[in-house]
């Protein structure tokens, strides 16, 4: 009798290791699901029936794991954020000759966009139906990196500006690849756009007020 009570309690951890494991398994592939769904109907269209379904769970697993759409968003969201990391604004701006960060920083946005471009398009089109906490996260890593690209400049320019901001926008990278060009070659053309503003800026007194372009 004793030792089958010591028997009982050592497969106790066991079997809540197993049970631990299993539930896990669980929760990844309802997450993985979503994800799959979002990058290809999008999220406007995923139902939690459907996320099931896909999942090979029933509805109430997935409620016991998730007891709502903003916390299986939440939860798929951060799981896709970090297999697919946004470069890292912060460190363009390390880079002090204006230029150079441009040829830096726009190739590997574009290379972000390219292998994200599904999931991203789908995350904009349905950006109004997000929750707000990944609604905001969307809207302004855009605006960061145009912070970052429009710093460093001799003097602030209102033309300079819109054409970086028009330059880190995702549907302006989508247009010039489905036109065919490479993200290096999207890179140079923009860039040569962006120099052409500088250089009209210049030219234009009533862009400057105060000895400042605007």
């Amino acid at each position: 009798m004793v030792k089958q009570e010591r028997i009982a309690k050592a497969s106790r951890p066991y079997e809540l290791r197993t049970r631990a494991d299993a539930m896990d398994r669980t929760r990844a592939a309802i997450t993985k699901a979503a994800i799959e769904l979002h990058g290809s109907i999008g999220p406007a269209a995923t139902t939690m029936s459907a996320v099931a379904e896909r999942a090979g769970v029933t509805r109430a697993t997935l409620y016991r794991h998730f007891p709502n759409e903003d916390a299986l968003f939440k939860a798929c969201s951060a799981e896709w954020r970090s297999a697919n990391p946004a470069p890292d604004a912060g460190q363009w701006a390390t880079i002090s000759d204006p230029y150079d960060r441009l040829a830096l920083a726009l190739p590997e946005l574009y290379g972000w966009y390219r292998s994200s471009e599904a999931m991203r398009a789908n995350l904009l089109r349905d950006l109004a139906g997000l929750p707000p906490a990944i609604r905001s996260g969307i809207e302004s890593y855009p605006r960061t990196v145009a912070d970052v690209l429009d710093a460093g400049w001799p003097r602030r320019c209102r033309l300079r500006r819109a054409a970086i901001g028009h330059a880190v926008a995702f549907e302006t990278w989508r247009s010039l690849a489905h036109e065919g060009l490479s993200d290096v070659e999207a890179a140079k053309l923009i860039i040569g756009m962006i120099s052409t503003a500088v250089q009209d800026a210049r030219k234009r007194p009533s862009d400057t007020v105060a000895g400042v372009d605007t």
